[in-house]
């Protein structure tokens, strides 16, 4: 697959928390890395916006996501994905069964802490980039968010 294309599409079920929090993430990560890595977030019921909570801790992180609005995943977007990720959501009703998804059902609930989710994402973000460009420049990533 051409780098260009790499694409992870983060789906939960409101498309407002723990995608939003990926996605933001492994953008930031793959830039500072150097990664052709893109990343978008959706949910399944989206949310009509992120939640003020959420907005506010990672604009502390140096993320702003106040005008970020969630949106309902699509097909296309699942098929065309390099990878797809899914928090505690069945794709059943929009993808295939044969689509690959790499579950993190056990990330914890960003409404029962922020930080403890975000680390969690944080950690599986690293990973999925270590996929992207190797070990090597994985390592390279801050290990804080800010």
């Amino acid at each position: 697959m051409d780098p260009a294309e790499r694409t992870v599409v983060f789906v939960c079920l409101h498309g407002a928390a723990k995608s939003v929090i990926a996605a933001a993430y492994l953008r930031r990560l793959a830039g500072e890395m150097g990664l052709d890595v893109g990343a978008t977030s959706a949910g399944i019921d989206p949310e009509p916006e992120v939640p003020p909570t959420v907005a506010e801790a990672l604009l502390k992180d140096g993320i702003d996501v106040r005008r970020h609005r969630p949106r309902r995943v699509t097909r296309e977007e699942l098929m065309t994905a390099w990878r797809v990720v899914s928090f505690g959501c069945h794709l059943g009703h929009v993808a295939p069964p044969t689509l690959a998804v790499v579950r993190w059902d056990d990330v914890p609930a960003v409404s029962e802490g922020f930080v403890a989710a975000r680390d969690a994402i944080l950690a599986r973000v690293r990973r999925l980039l270590e996929d992207a460009g190797g070990p090597r420049a994985a390592a390279r990533a801050p290990r804080s968010p800010a």
